[in-house]
């Protein structure tokens, strides 16, 4: 699919040509391929270099696929069990400073997971791959079907695949399978003080 976006100032391709498609074909994704996906993750930015991201995931030849599958909206399942992986992102809310010993809160944990699934993204938009990120899906069920310590917050499930013809969509789904525009710079920065007219 052409995609139409329009930049307001030079930016790398990468960045205006990764989007979120719903239409996957459900090929097997190798270890390989989606290990690079977490090695970029892996060197995301974060406070005190805390690292507070985890990911849990499964691939839909997994005997697993259909539960992760079912931890979904029905809506977000109607779409997603044509992807080739699943990954569910946790944020760690706790870590030990630097020259300390006993583990602190920390207010950047969802921040820092938010980088690190950026860069999942970009790296799969770069190796030909796409990713969706999902959330619409039960965060409780998750969190006691796979014994999730309290605390590690539930952020995000991110669907990641090869992208399909969307005459696999449903008609609904088909009429929104276009990549999304985004607000101009203009309305997103403010020099020197709050002024936004939202």
């Amino acid at each position: 699919m052409p995609n139409q976006r329009q930049v307001d100032h030079p930016v790398n391709p990468l960045f205006v040509n990764r989007w979120s498609p719903r239409a996957f074909t459900g090929e097997p994704i190798d270890d390989a391929t989606l290990f690079q996906f977490f090695e970029a993750a892996r060197w995301a930015p974060s406070a005190y270099n805390a690292q507070p991201w985890r990911f849990i995931y499964v691939k839909n030849d997994s005997k697993q696929w259909d539960t992760f599958v079912n931890f979904l909206s029905e809506f977000n399942q109607s779409w997603a069990k044509t992807a080739s992986a699943l990954v569910i992102v946790l944020a760690k809310t706790s870590f030990i400073p630097p020259g300390k010993t006993e583990p602190i809160q920390t207010g950047s944990h969802t921040f820092d997971a938010g980088a690190a699934w950026g860069s999942l993204a970009l790296q799969a938009s770069h190796d030909g791959w796409h990713t969706h990120a999902i959330g619409g899906y039960n965060k409780l069920k998750v969190r006691e079907a796979l014994q999730i310590p309290d605390e590690y917050t539930l952020e995000i499930v991110v669907a990641i695949g090869k992208q399909a013809k969307k005459s696999v969509l449903s008609d609904e789904l088909r009429e929104r399978e276009v990549a999304s525009s985004r607000l101009p710079v203009s309305q997103l920065i403010s020099e020197g003080q709050f002024n936004f007219k939202e």
